[in-house]
């Protein structure tokens, strides 16, 4: 009975450890060279080219050969992408989740398949998959402060009442959910602000100014365009010209990404402001895993540092822009 007894709660603390091992991060050896996956979500726009080719830079310098996949905007295909990667036999993943939920089996999969995985400027549901446990780190920006900031800018800067459309970005992704709720806090605090109407633009030029066409017949009083990213805001702005509005005059145009096009937008009055969320996580991504592989703990946020542009330093920022 004892010797039953004793097998048993050897059988426990087996399954314990078992448990305890299956939840460890997978480990990386230290070595001159990688299979590194990169699993893009698509490339229409040029914040995800500008950080493809970070990637691509990077990949001569930190001893990467790199795999490489575009979803094309679908969160199937990325699922699909990784799964290939793992097959291919990758060595290190680094992941962009177009959305929050669906790519979380993904994450899991690479996991079991004991490949560390590093998401980069999205992030998954918290709630189901967490840093330090079923991936390693999450690198990139603070979303819900990107959106705050723009709100206090536009508290700041805006005189009289303002009347709102919000153009989101692709709908279920983190940095859509966080920038929606930074923004909407904190311009909530204001009275002299009303939002009249929110809608995804999916982070796409051409879906913002169609969406901004439809929400503009609708709320011809508008004086305030937020949009999600520079892309979707440059698209408002064709709307908003092309409808007979004045950006810059009638409708203050904001918004997030820092890129070239709504720098210039900025000099040519067009634009307010624009939050930067830069796309060169190749460097980052390089020293985080070398660090991993060098048995250092990485913090679950490796956060990015994230500058604003206005009228007053726009110019300056100009040629360093994508």
């Amino acid at each position: 009975m004892k010797r039953r007894i004793l097998l048993g709660a050897a059988a426990m603390l087996a399954m314990s450890a078992g448990v305890s091992m299956a939840q460890d991060l997978p480990p990386l050896a230290q070595k001159d060279s990688y299979k590194v996956g990169f699993a893009q979500t698509e490339s229409n726009n040029p914040w995800r080219i500008a950080q493809t080719k970070s990637f691509q830079d990077t990949a001569a310098t930190c001893g990467w050969d790199l795999v490489m996949t575009d979803a094309g905007g679908s969160a199937a295909k990325q699922v699909a992408d990784v799964d290939s990667m793992i097959a291919q036999g990758i060595e290190v993943l680094f992941l962009p989740p177009r959305e929050e939920s669906p790519l979380i089996p993904a994450v899991m999969r690479a996991k079991a398949a004991g490949i560390p995985t590093f998401l980069v400027d999205r992030s998954v549901d918290k709630a189901v998959a967490t840093a330090g446990k079923d991936y390693v780190s999450f690198l990139g920006s603070d979303f819900i402060d990107q959106g705050k900031r723009v709100a206090e800018w536009v508290i700041a800067n805006h005189e009289g009442e303002g009347k709102i459309i919000e153009l989101e970005g692709t709908t279920g992704s983190s940095p859509a959910n966080d920038r929606k709720k930074g923004f909407d806090d904190a311009i909530g605090a204001d009275s002299r602000f009303t939002i009249l109407e929110s809608r995804s633009g999916d982070f796409a030029r051409d879906e913002g100014r169609k969406v901004m066409e439809t929400l503009l017949q609708a709320h011809p009083d508008v004086n305030i365009v937020y949009a999600h990213n520079d892309e979707m805001a440059i698209g408002a702005i064709q709307a908003l010209e092309a409808a007979g509005r004045k950006p810059g005059e009638d409708v203050l145009v904001v918004s997030i990404d820092g890129t070239r096009d709504a720098l210039q937008a900025i000099i040519d009055g067009k634009m307010g402001v624009t939050v930067e969320s830069s796309p060169f996580f190749g460097p980052l991504a390089c020293e985080t895993m070398k660090r991993y592989a060098a048995g250092e703990t990485i913090e679950p946020w490796v956060q990015v540092e994230d500058r604003i542009f206005t009228k007053e330093n726009a110019a300056e920022n100009l040629a360093g822009a994508y």
